[in-house]
């Protein structure tokens, strides 16, 4: 009888799970892969599937004073797991564990982390690529704002896309300030990042046009390498130029007119403001049209 051959790595070796969901298909890692103000988010591993995954956990007991922002993080849940669409983070489970007081839920993972990171480890980008980006995150906005009821997300900014760095896909995240309001009505909270905010939230009565404007800054971020109002040292100077229409010094270094005036239409007053069909039409975007109407008939 042949002796069995013993495998090089034993179980010891391979990597532990920290923590495994109750279903026993998740496991998760000590490698944190984000950390914000609400949650963390670890690297985790879906064994039925055989792919990473990003295990998101609140700790409630953070919250136990404020009731509406365990209620505002179980929105976020809720939504996401309604959500399905190419540009937008998938969920795949959610679950409260009652004995560590902690909300957990499962969503996809992107290779190349967010994408301020990305850019700014990435320097030498066409705008050919930047224009792609731009083209994902304004497609995820369109999904959310013709979704019935409406969605705003309220909090877009470049740290809150993720990017798949070996396909160039990008995808809108973090979920969790978002408001979801029937037709016709508007929001009515101050939520946000300040740099990235619009003017007519600081007022407490907007629509989903606010996600157009902190998109322009998100445009503005990717091509600058600079973050809006980076020339305020605090949040009420960059409030005091927001509501006066004072532009981010960033904007006046664009050389390139056709993305200068692309930006500006994206910040302009919420009326004038075009929606994510409309910018999705905008000549800014005609070559990358050209270029994928020539991929589809050669393909």
């Amino acid at each position: 009888m042949m002796p069995s051959v013993k495998p090089d790595v034993s179980e010891r070796d391979s990597e532990p799970f920290v923590e495994i969901d109750p279903t026993r298909r998740y496991g998760r890692y000590n490698e944190l892969l984000g950390c914000g103000a609400v949650k963390k988010v670890y690297r985790a591993f879906d064994q039925e599937e055989g792919i990473e995954v990003a295990w998101n956990q609140v700790k409630l007991r953070n919250f136990s004073n404020d009731p509406a922002m365990v209620e505002r993080l179980y929105s976020e849940v809720r939504l996401l797991r309604s959500l399905t669409n190419k540009n937008i983070i998938s969920l795949y489970s959610v679950w409260r564990d009652e004995k560590h007081n902690t909300l957990n839920f499962i969503t996809e993972v992107c290779t190349s982390g967010n994408l301020r990171e990305y850019r700014k480890k990435h320097r030498h980008v066409s705008m050919r690529a930047l224009k792609k980006w731009s083209k994902q995150i304004l497609e995820g906005l369109n999904y959310l704002h013709v979704h019935d009821p409406c969605i705003i997300h309220r909090d877009l900014n470049c740290s809150n896309v993720f990017v798949n760095g070996n396909t160039g896909q990008v995808k809108i995240g973090d979920l969790g300030l978002a408001a979801i309001v029937g037709k016709s009505h508007s929001a009515h909270s101050v939520l946000g990042t300040p740099e990235f905010m619009a003017p007519e939230l600081y007022d407490e009565d907007y629509t989903e046009m606010v996600d157009i404007y902190s998109f322009g800054m998100c445009v503005l971020e990717m091509v600058t390498l600079e973050i809006p109002y980076s020339e305020c040292d605090n949040v009420a100077k960059i409030y005091k130029k927001v509501s006066s229409g004072v532009r981010p010094q960033a904007l006046s270094k664009i050389q390139d007119p056709e993305v200068k005036a692309f930006i500006e239409r994206c910040l302009a007053q919420p009326r004038a403001r075009p929606s994510a069909a409309e910018l999705l039409k905008d000549p800014f975007f005609d070559l990358l049209d050209y270029d994928e109407d020539v991929d589809s008939n050669t393909s």
